[in-house]
């Protein structure tokens, strides 16, 4: 057996060997990353290191990343899909390329994890009408003893870009067989998914444009990632994520509270193991449930779960499934320092919640009247409004003689699905990549706009979030009170008179320590590595602001135009918003 601390240690101990330096986890929430609600991959937080920044660590680096990932909601509850998951990472920023990466991921894999050859297949990309066929992986893999018929070529083997345009690349993917009891097959088979993935190298090798052209990179990166819980499930013969060591006490406190057995009840078990756990890690990370951005999916996560739950008849149940997550992640300090803030605000959703359902029970009572059938529409309502799962409805319309028109629900529900996914998908429009002149600037004004709050507020104003499109600028921070027009106004124009004084922004590399002792502010709950990249805007007399960051940025505040805050408000208790722009 192989535990969760051994498979991290083992993974950061090789990468160091291999002269690799471990950063720390970024925060789920992302810092410069306006396409996300969450951050998806260990590469998001390196986008601008990827396009060519200098990061301050250098060129090799390695980590261990919470993730995030809101697209398979509705696939959790079989026996792999998870909202939250921590992913084992390693990048080359234009130093190794594809020989030495694959070389280093199949000595790993072989050599460390003591998989054997028979159990290990590849996937290559195939080529298509604008990309040759990645024959030198094909070579790579065949050098190493990957049989021929262990080598498959697939189109769909290719990486990005995230947005409409910046870095891409082919990948080749490596999949382990499962099945303990039964021989893997001479030829690796795409569609058999006893074949699991346990890694994948992107060989970042082009640039999108915006006319849909791909150009080489001046800068090549590799980007390895490979799911933590899939590896420590396969590694260790389980044919059940939800069975492993990061699971198992979640799922056995769940067979307390609820006196059910987990054999007979997995969807609904794995559904709130997942969903309790993304929440704990979403709200140690500051976001707290509400009805906008990261705030309504920790709320969706929540609700989803109770509704499972008062299926297995629990009842304030949501702190209590979430002890066994402190134990599991002793090494999240976030996790420790949060726990009452954590376990309050779960438990409070909750309560939220069983109010909703009363409230829902009533609307039911009003849609039903003189009905034969509650249609699909009115089923939809209940789900998306009132949390009523649909079996629930069919239940009650049951007992009351009425039919559900299922068909029409169903066309409702792949409505909205495909609306989520356009929403989710228009969230990259302005790409990872996307360093344009209004995105830098309205970058840069964030600074400004973060140091002139704690002119005109308080030096105690710590920024809580930030989302920058090429449109307009989001700056979250903690505030008790609605912002005065007065306050307002003095705000703006003190970042006005910043611009217009034509401050220059300098960039410098500097130890944390010693960053933090120059007063460089660094965001509310974020992980820094040792080293760190800091920008001031002004110098000696004239030093206006200084802070950690990893860009963009102008080199003169003349750069960025006319800033007009548009709106100031509230999004939880405590902590307010600023939206703006510049024209």
């Amino acid at each position: 057996m192989i535990t969760r601390k051994e498979l991290i240690e083992k993974y950061l101990e090789f990468f160091k060997s291999k002269k690799h330096k471990v950063i720390p986890s970024a925060s789920l929430i992302p810092e410069n990353d306006p396409t996300v609600l969450f951050t998806t991959a260990g590469m998001h937080p390196l986008v601008p290191y990827l396009l060519g920044n200098k990061h301050p660590l250098g060129k090799r680096l390695v980590n261990i990343q919470k993730c995030i990932r809101t697209t398979d909601i509705d696939e959790v509850g079989d026996y792999f899909h998870h909202t939250f998951l921590e992913m084992l990472g390693n990048w080359s920023l234009g130093d190794y390329w594809k020989e030495e990466a694959i070389k280093m991921t199949f000595e790993f894999h072989t050599k460390i994890l003591k998989i054997p050859l028979e159990r290990y297949a590849v996937t290559v990309f195939s080529g298509n009408k604008d990309v040759k066929k990645d024959e030198e992986s094909i070579k790579i893999w065949a050098s190493l003893g990957i049989a021929k018929e262990r080598i498959a070529l697939l189109d769909d083997n290719w990486w990005g870009p995230a947005g409409e345009t910046g870095p891409c690349g082919p990948d080749t993917e490596m999949f382990y067989w499962t099945p303990n009891n039964l021989p893997a097959p001479k030829k690796y088979d795409p569609d058999d998914d006893r074949w699991v993935e346990i890694g994948n190298d992107v060989l970042i090798e082009f640039v999108k444009e915006k006319s849909g052209k791909l150009i080489k990179a001046k800068q090549k990166n590799i980007d390895f990632g490979g799911g933590l819980e899939r590896t420590l499930t396969v590694l260790n013969g389980l044919d059940d994520n939800y069975m492993s060591e990061v699971w198992k006490p979640i799922i056995q406190e769940i067979e307390h509270l609820s006196r059910k057995s987990y054999e007979k009840n997995k969807k609904a078990m794995r559904i709130i193991a997942d969903h309790i756990k993304a929440s704990v890690f979403i709200i140690a990370d500051g976001i707290v449930p509400s009805n906008t951005s990261q705030g309504y999916v920790l709320r969706r996560l929540i609700r989803r779960a109770v509704r499972y739950g008062k299926g297995l008849e629990l009842n304030n149940f949501t702190d209590k499934v979430a002890e066994p997550v402190f134990q599991i992640y002793k090494d999240y300090d976030e996790l420790k320092s949060n726990k009452n803030k954590i376990l309050k605000a779960l438990n409070e959703e909750e309560q939220k919640f069983n109010k909703t359902i009363g409230k829902g029970l009533n609307i039911f009572e009003k849609l039903i009247k003189n009905k034969k059938t509650i249609s699909g529409k009115d089923a939809f309502l209940l789900y998306q409004s009132y949390g009523f799962p649909i079996e629930l409805t069919q239940e009650l319309s049951k007992e009351k003689g009425i039919k559900t028109d299922i068909k029409e629900f169903e066309k409702e529900l792949k409505k909205h699905q495909e609306l989520s996914r356009t929403a989710s998908a228009g969230a990259f429009k302005s790409g990872l990549s996307d360093n344009s002149t209004a995105t830098t600037s309205l970058h840069t004004a964030t600074h400004l706009l973060n140091e002139a709050l704690r002119k005109v507020l308080g030096q105690e104003i710590k920024q809580r979030g930030s989302n920058i499109m090429p449109e307009r600028l989001r700056f979250d921070f903690n505030f008790p009170r609605k912002l005065t027009e007065a306050e307002v106004k003095k705000v703006e124009d003190l970042v006005n008179d910043k611009i217009e004084q034509g401050l220059p922004v300098i960039r410098q590399e500097m130890k944390l320590k010693d960053a933090l002792k120059s007063g460089a502010q660094a965001e509310f709950g974020m992980k820094y590595p040792d080293v760190v990249s800091v920008y001031s805007i002004g110098h000696g007399e004239n030093l206006f602001s200084r802070e950690i960051c990893t860009g963009p940025h102008v080199k003169n505040t003349r750069e960025i135009g006319k800033f007009k805050i548009i709106k100031e408000e509230s999004i939880s208790s405590g902590v307010r918003r600023i939206k703006a722009v510049v024209e």
